[in-house]
């Protein structure tokens, strides 16, 4: 759930908005970063609009539409915003906003996380979503990073973490099963049948005459 819906997003929108830490004592120039292509204002705003008109053509079953992230960004924005958001509205509001060699390697992450969101997988299709990821990563460190110590910062964990979600997937399941949001709902049931969202570990008093 955190990989997928906050941290790699989080890294992404740091990067494309230019709000990541630029090393100057080191030589690096946010001048230089052709990736950041949402840190001038008025293309952030406008992207957002994009994302917020999408509404209307999402069906139901998204559960929960992305709201415009120019203005809803820090003010709560829901990890399946985030991931509807990115991987769902991300390769069709970008292409042609992010550089192609970015846009194509963006588009491999978003391939591999949704084959391993899906319930049921093929063999063929996780053979496909680890190769998929792996080349992401690798990627990731020749267009952003690109061997600059001033830059190390950028390969987060969760770049690394990647490169392990085809195993995992083998070995313990689907990620959208075994992540947080089954047992979150599952939680959510329980408190709507208890029926007592006051107080719904309280015992009934009995009355003493």
């Amino acid at each position: 759930m955190h990989l997928a819906a906050l941290n790699i997003p989080d890294l992404l929108l740091a990067l494309w908005r230019g709000t990541i830490a630029c090393d100057h004592h080191l030589g690096d120039d946010k001048s230089n970063w052709d990736w950041a292509v949402l840190r001038n204002d008025t293309v952030w705003k406008r992207h957002g609009e994009q994302v917020a008109a999408a509404t209307p053509y999402l069906l139901g079953s998204f559960d929960r539409p992305p709201r415009n992230p120019a203005e809803k960004l820090t003010s709560g924005y829901k990890a399946m915003e985030f991931l509807n958001y990115i991987y769902g509205l991300g390769p069709g509001l970008l292409y042609g906003v992010l550089p192609m060699p970015y846009w194509k390697s963006f588009c491999k992450l978003v391939r591999g996380i949704r084959i391993v969101h899906q319930k049921s997988i093929r063999a063929e299709e996780l053979t496909e979503a680890d190769r998929l990821l792996l080349e992401f990563c690798v990627e990731f460190e020749l267009l952003y990073y690109q061997r600059n110590p001033a830059r190390i910062h950028f390969v987060r964990q969760s770049i690394h973490a990647l490169a392990h979600l085809g195993s995992e997937t083998t070995r313990i399941g689907p990620y959208a099963g075994v992540t947080q949001w089954t047992m979150e709902n599952t939680i959510g049931n329980l408190s709507r049948e208890i029926r007592q969202p006051s107080n719904p570990l309280s015992r009934s008093k009995t009355v003493e005459h």
